[in-house]
């Protein structure tokens, strides 16, 4: 089939590479590019793979007023979607026979929206996986072509997952195609009265709340690692941590409170138990793991974090 490609992360890098073996990519789409900390431009990674290979690429400022005609120009099949971005309008999603699918990192109609994976670690779930649904105007609300469930591994980051789900999604969204294209696909409507919703993560969701459960405050860190990365702050300056685990052993002190810091062991109270942070990175310094990190500082015993 023609198929026009629409993401913008890495998560769909993989989908398209595989859409590329089976299938004619006539073209790819991707958000506009952004201006970098430095100052200098940076390319999303679905623009990168597609200058590698050679493949046509387009960049709409607002796809639904920018991108139509140009999009009915590529003769398109199907198109793909996959992280992209921006909301289609009607128009756009009538411009190709087969409409549109799109690859959904959860298990719908559980999880609909825009942090899929990262909600599923910070909730604590054991199984999520990747959804292959026709693209409606509702979002992810379109009937399900297939799904593959995917078990969270224990303490696994969502960056971790993030790259799972992606060749996991690569896999479905060939699958799917062949489906289609084969005329063997079944579309069934989702059950309304399952679906739940999450929306991006916040800037006040990235600060650690010390007065939650041990359980709660990892799988927060869990959630946010690698980016944008859970905060507390120590004598007024941000320090991110990227994982902890809870402690197995009882310590007693106030929430965010510093209970142990040796040569290999640095351990935070919490509100229902304790944590103990293997990787961080203070401010100004980079991310490493914590034995390097109390090499070359401490934090004394009794210090509050977050205060």
């Amino acid at each position: 089939m023609r198929v026009v490609f629409l993401g913008t992360p890495d998560f769909g890098v993989p989908a398209l590479e595989q859409i590329m073996r089976f299938h004619k990519v006539v073209g790819c789409v991707c958000q506009p590019d952004k201006m970098g900390a430095r100052g200098k431009v940076e390319f999303c990674a679905v623009k990168k793979f597609a200058l590698q290979h050679g493949l046509p690429l387009f960049q709409f400022e607002k796809i639904s007023r920018d991108g139509v005609e140009t999009l009915k120009a590529l003769a398109p099949d199907i198109m793909v979607t996959a992280a992209y971005g921006q909301i289609l309008s009607q128009e756009v999603i009538d411009i190709a026979p087969y409409g549109i699918i799109n690859i959904h990192g959860s298990l719908l109609p559980k999880l609909r929206g825009a942090a899929p994976i990262q909600y599923a670690v910070l909730q604590g779930l054991e199984q999520t996986g990747v959804t292959i649904l026709k693209t409606v105007r509702k979002v992810d609300a379109g009937d399900i072509i297939l799904q593959k469930p995917l078990t969270v591994l224990p303490y696994e980051s969502s960056g971790e997952l993030f790259e799972r789900m992606a060749h996991l999604g690569a896999e479905a969204v060939v699958e799917a195609l062949e489906l289609i294209d084969s005329g063997r696909a079944v579309y069934t409507p989702q059950d309304e009265e399952q679906a739940t919703f999450c929306s991006k993560i916040t800037a006040e969701q990235e600060q650690i709340d010390w007065s939650k459960s041990a359980k709660e405050v990892v799988n927060l860190v869990r959630a946010l690692s690698p980016s944008p990365a859970a905060w507390t702050t120590v004598e007024g300056k941000r320090l991110k941590i990227y994982a902890l685990r809870p402690s197995e052993q009882a310590f007693e002190g106030k929430a965010g409170e510093v209970v142990q810091c040796g040569k290999k062991n640095l351990t935070v109270m919490c509100g229902d138990g304790a944590v103990n942070v293997l990787e961080l990175q203070a401010e100004n310094s980079k991310r490493m793991d914590v034995v390097s990190f109390l090499n070359g500082r401490k934090i004394p015993v009794g210090t509050v974090l977050g205060e």
